[in-house]
């Protein structure tokens, strides 16, 4: 094991017991060593522990030993809090995940829209577990375009699933707030969380405006808008809260409006230049306590839709930094993509309630802590990317299968060529390194 995994690992081992400590090891390692199906049998055979009697300890590190993963999710927002340049702000973006699953003994599982599978006009739903992953975005030396990186992801159990254990059902915005609240108690200082349309709900912009956050997300174009209440000095009775309604649809259309030219980030690196309107007005539903919003509604560069409106709760923010901020919230969606071709997200089969709720955080945080390692390497200066194939252009960044694959190489350096202490000259061999070397080169062939 390497100096710079090493390094990362011991800032987790205060939350384990010595023997729990000792062989999640074994498992983290072999998560990363492994290739495709992320199964505490393949992750075994890679570490060359194939012939082990007593197995079943490794399976129960996550369906039986005792450990928070709330806490770890603490201590690794941390670790990547550190990775972040002094002038870099807090972003941290929130989306949901569809983990692909079915069989009877999993409880929490129910019917959702996939995302992946689905179109505009085409809806397609997959039986399987929803996840609420939060990422911070953090820009790394090897690339120009900033990671989401996931430090905490927690299960969202189906309506049907609650019922049937008689709990109080929580949507995916019930869970956000909650999360939302439990990073600000832990960051004790003002951050900026990013989410598409499904994250504009006024519940979720008032948790945030208490906890010191601000949200920036997409509105409908019918959004419930209006201007700020003008008071009537002669009129008796209730002063009104809210002014006459904003029509976002009436303003594109308006010619006394005049449209502002900027240049902003786009999708792929790209700079692109818009056209938008902004204006400071409030977000208002009947019953609930209006809400004070900067407004930036933003012709589409590439005419797909008429506009976007996207908002932030901080009315203080200059409307170019909305729309990079919100832009930046695309990384999360690369990463999700990253850890099922990469990570083997939805390749485990695990059926205990508990040992589901753990292994696909574990997996979302291997990413991280993949990162983790390879920046520290970095700043060791022993980043050294692969070489390419000469009928490929030499690439200017390095995507996450080239990370991964320079610390497994790190690894496996380590672990299968080291030299013999008694003779420094040559290497140390046996028969059990050159069969798990074989099964590892079975599988990437």
């Amino acid at each position: 094991m390497t100096t710079e995994i090493l390094a990362v690992l011991t800032t987790f081992s205060s939350e384990f017991s010595r023997p729990t400590w000792k062989n999640i090891q074994i498992i983290l390692i072999g998560a990363i060593l492994c290739r495709g199906s992320r199964r505490v049998s393949n992750v075994l055979r890679v570490m060359g522990l194939a012939s082990v009697r007593n197995f079943s300890k490794y399976h129960r590190v996550l369906s039986r030993a005792e450990w928070n993963s709330l806490k770890l999710a603490k201590i690794l927002l941390g670790l990547l809090i550190k990775l972040l340049p002094s002038s870099w702000t807090i972003l941290i973006a929130v989306d949901e995940t569809l983990e692909r699953r079915r069989g009877k003994k999993i409880k929490a599982k129910g019917v959702y829209r996939d995302a992946v599978r689905s179109s505009q006009s085409r809806v397609v739903t997959s039986f399987g577990l929803k996840w609420e992953c939060m990422t911070l975005i953090v820009p790394l030396p090897w690339c120009k375009r900033p990671w989401a990186l996931p430090f905490l992801t927690v299960l969202a159990p189906s309506k049907k699933s609650n019922e049937s254990q008689q709990r109080r059902h929580k949507t995916s915005l019930d869970w956000t707030r909650q999360m939302v609240k439990v990073v600000s108690r832990w960051l004790k200082r003002s951050w900026i969380l990013i989410g598409d349309g499904a994250y504009a709900c006024m519940d979720l912009a008032a948790t945030c405006i208490t906890k010191n956050v601000t949200l920036i997300s997409r509105l409908r174009l019918d959004a419930q808008l209006f201007h700020m209440p003008v008071p009537e000095k002669k009129k008796l009775g209730r002063k009104p809260i809210k002014g006459k309604r904003i029509q976002l649809k009436e303003l594109l259309i308006d010619p006394a409006q005049i449209w502002q030219t900027t240049t902003v980030n786009w999708y792929g690196g790209e700079q692109k230049p818009v056209e938008y309107l902004t204006f400071v007005c409030l977000w208002y539903h009947a019953g609930v306590v209006p809400l004070t919003l900067r407004i930036v509604l933003v012709k589409t560069p590439d005419g797909k839709n008429a506009a976007e409106t996207f908002f932030s709760t901080d009315i203080a923010l200059v409307p170019t930094q909305i729309i990079n901020y919100f832009v930046l919230r695309w990384n999360i969606e690369v990463t999700f993509e990253e850890t099922r071709a990469h990570l083997g997200v939805e390749t485990q089969r695990q059926w205990s309630d508990k040992a589901i709720a753990r292994t696909t955080p574990l997996l979302m945080g291997l990413f991280s802590f993949v990162t983790l390692v390879a920046f520290s390497m970095h700043q060791a200066k022993a980043l050294v990317s692969m070489e390419t194939a000469s009928w490929y252009n030499k690439k200017g960044e390095l995507t996450f299968s080239d990370i991964l694959s320079i610390v497994r190489r790190s690894i496996w350096f380590g672990k299968y060529f080291s030299k013999s202490e008694n003779q420094p000259d040559l290497d140390k061999y046996h028969d059990e390194t050159i069969n798990t070397l074989i099964y590892q080169l079975s599988l990437a062939a």
